[in-house]
């Protein structure tokens, strides 16, 4: 395999897997970039005869900027590998994510990906989701009162996502965004029975089940590896 000149271990490492003929993800945020990036690379030193889907517009722009061949996940039965980071991990690799706000479409991708491979620095393990992060809730404005009674009814307690300059939060799909916190006690799998239940929520930052494989850049910028059991 071709090597940058400016080696970023952590990335090359996630794009490693992919080969000539596949369908691949490419997930949203800094990490995620830094990943769109190697594989761009690897297409233009190896001449890989890939197609991409992206998880977001900004995703999108990056890709078409690095010329990736890309195709309309709408069009797309199967994806063969997906890359992505993740906001938190647990020791169970169940995750956290959401924090730009592209986790409904980043679920659609990771299910229907064969392969599903996340990215972090070691500083997102935590000994529990929430530990740090809040967990984001897009939800339709039309419903959003409603859906703020039925999310307090569960314990959850948030606010609505605002932009630097104060403006509603939107998300590519046209939601708003609520962020709440986790606590100790929370039951995560009961939890994300309960929000896929709510009416009017589109998706959520629960990601208990799809990590295949979890990549750690570690404080000495060595890669390890964790891949569910």
């Amino acid at each position: 395999m071709y090597e940058s000149q400016t080696a970023d271990a952590l990335a090359e490492a996630a794009v490693a897997g992919i080969e000539s003929g596949m369908m691949v993800g490419l997930g949203t945020g800094r990490t995620a970039s830094r990943g769109v990036i190697a594989l761009a690379e690897r297409l233009r030193h190896e001449q890989l005869d890939i197609r991409v889907v992206c998880t977001s517009h900004a995703t999108e722009s990056l890709a078409r900027f690095h010329n990736l061949p890309i195709s309309e996940f709408a069009l797309v039965e199967r994806v063969d590998f997906l890359f992505d980071g993740a906001d938190e991990v647990d020791p169970g690799l169940r995750m956290l994510k959401g924090s730009g706000g592209a986790m409904v479409r980043e679920r659609l991708v990771a299910w229907a990906s064969e392969r599903c491979v996340y990215m972090i620095d070691h500083t997102k393990l935590v000994d529990r989701l929430g530990e740090h992060k809040t967990l984001p809730i897009a939800v339709m404005a039309f419903g959003l009162a409603s859906i703020r009674a039925g999310l307090r009814e569960l314990g959850l307690h948030g606010v609505v996502r605002r932009t630097i300059t104060g403006d509603l939060f939107l998300t590519d799909n046209g939601n708003l965004v609520i962020d709440v916190a986790l606590t100790e006690t929370t039951d995560l799998e009961e939890l994300c029975a309960s929000l896929n239940d709510i009416p009017g929520v589109a998706g959520h930052g629960l990601f208990l089940f799809e990590a295949d494989e979890v990549l750690i850049e570690t404080a000495d910028g060595t890669v390890e590896r964790r891949a569910r059991k």
